[in-house]
């Protein structure tokens, strides 16, 4: 196994030779590409020039070794169906006449043709560049061109020059961080010796590293470490009682959930399973159990929807909209429909006009869920009651007491967990939520046997007015 001065050497070593493959393949496309390029505007900087001096040439083959005595390129003209007309550097005849040369072509379209390929004639690799003219009243094709290997001889010397530059620069660097390795050494090894002494109890021994801050800092570090591990498995008791209050609040949940959910699943099951069995039986009967079905699938369905709800709002996932509106017909609202849906009960509503700013469907839900509860912890007359400043739900319960308190609007909280098939205990926890989300709470005044009034102030929302 390596040590870390040898692993230090060798990762600076792996990066500067990385670094300088990188940088030769990248730097080596991009030089050739920008010396192509260069060469190509500088030839069609030449053709620009050698055009205004076609007509004082008397012929074609004559204009064509001006340009290659004057510029040393290759020269060539063609006619715009692809007739090779004059060449400077070989006899014309032997140049293949044909229109399907890519810079010829181009030239004919475009302000000038370009094209890097191989050159069938020379058995060489040409840098063409192409344009249209007018010689003597007639419109031809001059091409220059340039052999790709003298072009890339520009290119190997400038490379070369950048490689040596590299290589020296890596040697420089590999120098540094050899001398950097030697002192990351001798800091190691008074490190090493300091842990055997401390392992052999030696608590007086003295650490000096000599070229690294880093090193004293562990020193530091070190003297704290038996009293950071002592606090660590005070913490680690702390924390495995938490994870196990935790896994306790979870069974207690799913416990509630699967209780509240057992029975109208298990009505549910029952009345199938007779339906089942019987086909013939009794038509009303019939009727009777698929409504019993239907209530208990709603129940289920309405569970659902309030612990997703409780979710939410603790998540704070729930945005208010608060618009402006007549809390008293809200009231009378409410009232109206849980009458209906408890024909039994008797629901008493006193109030006056108020107009307020909140959310107007959480606030349904809020007055709904305190009456519900009133309606599930008493059999006699439940009052909603609406004064200027307060909103309060009275019930003459079983009332709750003052040790509940605390916990009567905790999530899946019950004061009598078997006197309702579905509230699972969410009812004031979602009813907090609410008024917490609109800067009030549930205030409880209860007495056990007597009943109980739960209320909430409107103060902040006439505020919001």
């Amino acid at each position: 196994m390596l040590k870390i001065h040898q692993l230090f050497f060798l990762n600076t070593l792996a990066l500067f030779i990385g670094t300088l493959a990188i940088a030769s393949v990248v730097g080596y496309y991009s030089l050739k590409s920008m010396i192509v390029e260069d060469r190509i505007d500088y030839l069609k900087k030449t053709l620009e020039l050698v055009t205004l001096k076609a007509n004082q040439s008397s012929s074609l083959d004559h204009y064509a070794n001006a340009i290659h005595n004057q510029t040393d390129y290759r020269a060539t003209v063609f006619d715009t169906d692809g007739t090779v007309l004059a060449e400077s550097d070989i006899d014309k005849r032997s140049v293949d006449s044909t229109l399907n040369r890519e810079e010829i072509m181009n030239a004919t379209t475009q302000p000038y043709g370009v094209e890097v390929r191989y050159s069938q004639t020379f058995e060489d690799d040409y840098i063409f560049v192409a344009k249209q003219i007018v010689f003597q009243n007639e419109i031809v094709i001059l091409r220059l061109g340039i052999p790709l290997q003298k072009v890339m001889g520009y290119f190997y010397a400038l490379w070369f020059k950048l490689a040596a530059s590299f290589a020296l620069f890596i040697l420089i660097a590999l120098i540094i961080a050899s001398k950097i390795a030697k002192k990351a050494h001798y800091d190691m090894a008074q490190i090493t010796h300091y842990l055997q002494e401390i392992s052999a109890k030696n608590y007086g021994a003295v650490l000096k590293p000599e070229y690294f801050r880093e090193f004293l800092q562990i020193t530091l570090l070190l003297k704290n470490l038996v009293k950071k591990l002592r606090n660590r498995d005070k913490q680690k008791r702390k924390y495995t009682a938490k994870l196990r209050l935790i896994n306790k609040q979870q069974m207690d949940i799913l416990s509630a959930i699967s209780h509240e959910f057992k029975n109208p699943i298990a009505a549910i099951v029952g009345y199938t399973e007779t339906l089942e069995e019987d086909p013939h039986l009794n038509l009303a009967i019939r009727e009777k159990f698929l409504g019993k079905i239907h209530t208990n699938a709603l129940k289920i369905s309405t569970m659902l929807d309030r612990l997703a709800l409780s979710v939410k709002l603790e998540n704070n996932d729930l945005s208010l909209k608060p618009t402006t509106f007549d809390v008293d017909a809200l009231c009378k609202e409410v009232t109206s429909t849980l009458q209906g849906k408890y024909p039994s009960r008797r629901i008493v509503y006193e109030g006056v006009s108020v107009t307020i700013t909140a959310d107007k469907t959480l606030l349904d839900l809020v007055i709904t869920n305190l009456i519900d509860n009133a309606i599930k912890y008493s059999e006699t007359t439940v009052t909603l009651r609406l004064t200027g400043t307060m909103l309060h739900v009275i019930d003459q319960g079983i009332g709750i007491e003052p040790k509940e308190h605390e916990n009567i609007a905790a999530k899946f909280y019950r004061v009598q967990k078997n006197s309702w098939d579905n509230s699972m205990g969410l009812g004031l926890a979602i009813v907090s939520y609410i008024l917490k989300l609109h800067g009030t709470t549930l205030t409880i005044q209860s007495t056990l046997g007597v009943g109980s009034t739960f209320g909430f102030s409107l103060e902040n929302f006439l505020a919001k007015r």
